[in-house]
């Protein structure tokens, strides 16, 4: 299997950045996208020139860690996947391949494709915890919670902070992230002590951190790997107003 590689270079969040071509032959369709990738890798270091860098951690679909913009789309062709989730099958021999890193302002380049996503870390930092002295693990049936509660909890909980929501929107907004973040917390009993002031403090560092705001066009929803649903962001903006009133 034959494809090009069109790569966006960048050396530091100062440089202007290019695209660069490269020729692949070699491939396999049941390699990874990231497969591809750490064989032109060893090209490259074979040809005495300097690697992509790019991130990864899992390479099972869980981590976050590999964010791409592939052809236009965050992650690729499909929706709701990681880039490690997406093989060589999906494109036709031949193809030109176009990567870059996550586009937004609050995402500055570090290298390559490698973009600093501490933004969420300090949206998360406002709130995304309970301060209670809990304890030890209290007894499974200690706080009764209803089935749809928890599920509503958990699937919140499963974002991985990725910022495919983010490279998704035209806007750059992480309003999907921040609202799965608060809702799984706010959702549950454990989380109502602070339900407000965690609202307020994470919403305000999140527009401090200079993502757009939300036009809910659904963008992020497709992209997302864990699917999680933009009606969280409906939920945020209904627990804004409560928080406004009582906080």
């Amino acid at each position: 299997m034959k494809v090009t590689l069109q790569i966006w270079r960048q050396a530091d969040a100062h440089d202007e950045g290019r695209f660069e071509t490269y020729p692949l032959e070699g491939l396999t369709p049941d390699m990874s996208f990231l497969e591809a990738l750490d064989y032109l890798n060893e090209r490259l270091v074979l040809d005495g020139q300097k690697v992509i860098a790019y991130e990864y951690d899992c390479r099972e679909g869980i981590c976050g860690q590999c964010g791409l913009f592939i052809d236009g789309r965050a992650h690729g062709p499909h929706a709701n996947i990681t880039t490690c989730q997406l093989h060589m099958r999906s494109f036709a021999d031949g193809d030109t391949i176009v990567v870059e890193p996550w586009r937004a302002r609050a995402f500055p380049v570090i290298k390559d494709l490698i973009v600093d996503r501490s933004a969420f870390d300090r949206i998360i930092e406002q709130g995304a915890y309970i301060s209670a002295r809990t304890g030890t693990a209290p007894e499974a049936n200690a706080i009764l919670i209803g089935k749809d509660v928890a599920d509503r909890a958990m699937d919140a909980a499963a974002c991985i902070g990725c910022g495919a929501c983010v490279a998704a929107c035209k806007n750059s907004s992480a309003a999907l992230f921040t609202a799965a973040k608060i809702n799984h917390l706010n959702s549950l009993p454990q989380g109502a002590p602070e339900a407000h002031q965690r609202v307020v403090d994470m919403t305000r560092q999140m527009e401090e951190e200079g993502f757009g705001h939300c036009s809910f066009t659904g963008a992020c929803q497709i992209e997302c790997p864990e699917e999680i649903s933009i009606a969280n962001i409906a939920e945020l903006h209904a627990r804004m107003l409560k928080a406004r009133w009582f906080g």
